[in-house]
């Protein structure tokens, strides 16, 4: 959840990982962590800004990607609430 969260956080405008942190209420070793595996699989790119790394989302259609998935998690929660009814 903590990988989706940033990916829509960075879909809003690009972060350094101390504001993405402090974003999400995280810590910051914790983002960096994130941000590296995000990063290695191509879904955020990163780009220096003096000392500071810049992160953002590496394709804009990753947007339409995340809303599907959340669709599709909100219908499977729906039906299973409804079993459970």
């Amino acid at each position: 959840p903590q990988r989706i969260l940033m990916l829509c956080a960075l879909a809003e405008h690009p972060y350094h990982v101390s504001g993405l942190a402090e974003h999400l209420g995280i810590s910051q070793p914790v983002a960096s962590r994130h941000l590296r595996t995000l990063r290695e699989q191509g879904l955020v790119c990163a780009t220096r800004k003096g000392a500071m790394v810049e992160y953002r989302l590496a394709a804009p259609r990753l947007l339409e990607a995340l809303r599907v998935f959340r669709e599709v998690l909100q219908e499977r929660l729906a039906r299973r609430a409804s079993l459970l009814e």
